[in-house]
């Protein structure tokens, strides 16, 4: 069974083929912000197009960097690309493609590939954190993603860590996602997050916000393990030892909740694999 994997983010996008569990097809394209949405369906159609010229394929996963209306199967809205609000995505992935689909948001996806095939393997419940260009969340129990009433479960990024702070694209003020995502590194330090991942004093101030989110996670859900994907967690250790150092600190000293946070184990490949799993659950 040939899986066609997509994962749309706010600043690349990715497209694989996986034959069973195996990757034998990739590609990757930088997000062009002025196209918008009508651009990266013609680059989807174009790539599958040609994969489809030399293997066949039968099901379709996606993971979409944004709200979804899982029920519905359409995407609510993008706060970083423009023309996907209440989108059909599926329905077109049907219509121009000819292939079942499934989807659900990126953060969503992305916590399922890494229960199912990377770093959360064995561990229930487990919190999954992308942070990249926004951030997001996905919460798996007993090997399902749990999505809420209304598909909005696990949208850490909008929780609030700084009352006072600056406004986040989302209307509200101080968002983990404002104080911490990718997309305002450079805009409020002056440098790219790759960049600034290497200065331990900024790290030391960034993780403080980054941990008051994180903290809110453990002290609600208590997960077996937090598992954080997206380009800032390839940072490596330069992030996860002061930021371990600092939940520790932040965590309230009566509790015995577990703090057991690492990198994602699939890369930039976890929602791609989050997605195969998805078509296969689907």
């Amino acid at each position: 069974m040939n899986t066609l994997a997509i994962d749309i983010g706010g600043t690349k996008f990715s497209i694989a083929v996986f034959e069973d569990d195996r990757m034998v097809e990739r590609a990757t394209r930088a997000t062009d912000r002025e196209g918008g949405r009508d651009w990266m369906l013609a680059q989807i159609r174009a790539i599958a197009g040609q994969w489809r010229e030399r293997r066949r394929l039968d099901r379709c996963g996606i993971g979409f960097g944004g709200p979804v209306n899982f029920p519905d199967q359409r995407v609510a809205l993008s706060t970083h690309v423009g023309g996907w609000q209440d989108f059909p995505l599926v329905e077109w992935v049907r219509e121009e493609l000819g292939l079942p689909a499934v989807m659900d948001n990126d953060a969503n996806v992305g916590a399922l590939g890494e229960a199912v095939y990377g770093a959360g393997a064995g561990f229930d419940p487990l919190f999954y954190m992308t942070l990249s260009t926004g951030i997001g969340g996905g919460i798996i129990i007993g090997g399902e993603i749990y999505r809420g009433a209304d598909s909005y479960a696990g949208e850490i990024g909008h929780l609030t860590v700084r009352p006072d702070g600056p406004q986040c694209l989302c209307g509200a003020y101080g968002c983990l996602e404002r104080m911490c995502a990718g997309i305002w590194m450079e805009p409020d330090h002056g440098r790219p997050a790759h960049e600034l991942m290497k200065d331990p004093e900024f790290v030391r101030r960034y993780v403080v916000d980054l941990a008051l989110g994180l903290k809110a996670c453990i002290m609600l859900l208590n997960p077996a393990r937090i598992v954080i994907g997206g380009g800032i967690s390839k940072a490596g250790d330069a992030l996860f030892v002061p930021l371990r150092a600092e939940l520790r600190r932040q965590i309230t000293a009566w509790s015995r909740a577990r703090i057991d946070v690492v990198p994602a184990a699939l890369g930039d490949d976890s929602v791609l694999y989050g997605a195969l799993a998805l078509a296969r659950k689907a």
